[in-house]
C-alpha cells in the first residue's frame, strides 16, 4: 500500500507541477517565484514523509491540534530536516502559543487581537529556542465582505492598513503579504484581480514585496495570472478527503468531500 500510495502521489505532483509551469508560462511568469504548497490537512503524516522524499520542504495545516500532532510525529520519522509549516486555517487566540511553535507562517491573521497574540506567543518562542526566526505572516482579506468566513473586508482599507502595520511592527512577526480565498460561486479571475489591485496599492506603504497567498486546485491558473505568489493546493495532489479527522482512520475514496482545502474552515 505504501509503494501505490508513493507512486499516486509522485505521479500527482509531477501533473501539478507541470500544471503550474504551464499557468506560469501563460502568465508570461518565472515558475520559480510562485511557491507551491501542499496542504495536508486530513492526510496522514506518511503522505508528508512522501512527498517530502519527492521534493516538497513546505506543507500546510488548518487546524492547530492535528498540526501539532502531525509536525510532531513526522519529526520523529523524518528527524531534524528543514520543514516549514504553514497554518493557513483561522487561528484562535488561545491557539496562539502553539501555533507559534510550530509554524513557519500562519496565512489567516484578521485581527488585531491575533495580531497581538501571535507577537507574544511568537516572541517567548524565540526566547526559550523554539523558533530561529519571526513568524510569517500574512493578512487574510475578505473579497465579499462576509467577514464570518474569515479575512477583513477588502473594501474596509482604513482597517487593512492598519493591521498591515501592526503586524509589520511587530518585533517578532514579519509581514509578508495577503492571502484571499474566492467567495463561493464567485468567478476567479474576477476575485483574483480584485485581490491584486488590493496588492497594489498595499505595496506602495511598504519596501519589501507584497506576496499573494492564492489559488487552490480548482483555480490556480486564475490566481497565477493575477499574481499569486503561493497557490495552495490540497485535492488536486492528495486525492479527496475523508470527512473526518485523523485521528479517526478513514480511508480516502474518490466520493469523500470535505471543506475548500485552503479555506480557513
Amino acid at each position: 500500500m505504501t509503494d501505490s500510495r508513493d507512486a499516486e502521489l509522485g505521479h500527482a505532483l509531477t501533473a501539478l507541477r507541470a500544471r503550474l509551469e504551464r499557468a506560469a508560462a501563460a502568465a508570461g511568469r518565472d515558475v520559480a517565484g510562485i511557491e507551491l504548497l501542499p496542504v495536508t490537512k486530513f492526510f496522514p503524516a506518511s503522505d508528508v514523509v512522501a512527498l517530502h522524499r519527492l521534493g516538497c520542504t513546505a506543507f500546510a495545516e488548518s487546524r492547530d491540534q492535528e498540526a501539532s500532532a502531525k509536525v510532531e510525529e513526522v519529526g520523529r520519522i523524518l528527524g531534524p530536516v528543514p520543514i516549514r509549516w504553514h497554518m493557513v486555517g483561522r487561528i484562535q487566540r488561545n491557539k496562539a502559543r502553539s501555533v507559534a511553535r510550530w509554524a513557519y507562517a500562519a496565512h489567516s491573521v484578521d485581527s488585531a487581537k491575533v495580531v497581538a497574540a501571535l507577537d507574544r506567543s511568537a516572541s517567548e518562542a524565540l526566547d526559550e529556542g523554539l523558533r530561529r526566526e519571526p513568524l510569517r505572516v500574512y493578512l487574510q482579506v475578505s473579497l465579499d465582505g462576509d467577514e464570518a468566513r474569515g479575512g477583513v473586508d477588502v473594501d474596509a482599507v482604513d482597517r487593512i492598513d492598519e493591521l498591515c502595520g501592526a503586524m509589520d511592527s511587530a518585533a517578532a512577526l514579519t509581514f509578508v503579504g495577503l492571502m484571499a480565498v474566492p467567495p463561493i460561486g464567485a468567478d476567479p479571475g474576477e476575485s483574483f484581480a480584485r485581490l491584486q489591485r488590493e496588492r497594489e496599492r498595499v505595496q506602495t506603504a511598504y519596501q519589501q514585496r507584497i506576496e499573494l497567498s492564492a489559488g487552490m486546485s480548482g483555480d490556480l491558473e486564475a490566481a497565477v495570472q493575477h499574481g499569486s505568489t503561493c497557490v495552495r493546493v490540497g485535492t488536486a495532489l492528495l486525492g479527496a478527503r475523508p470527512l473526518t479527522s485523523p485521528e479517526v482512520v478513514t480511508p480516502v475514496t474518490p466520493s469523500s468531500q470535505a471543506p475548500p482545502e485552503g479555506s480557513s474552515q
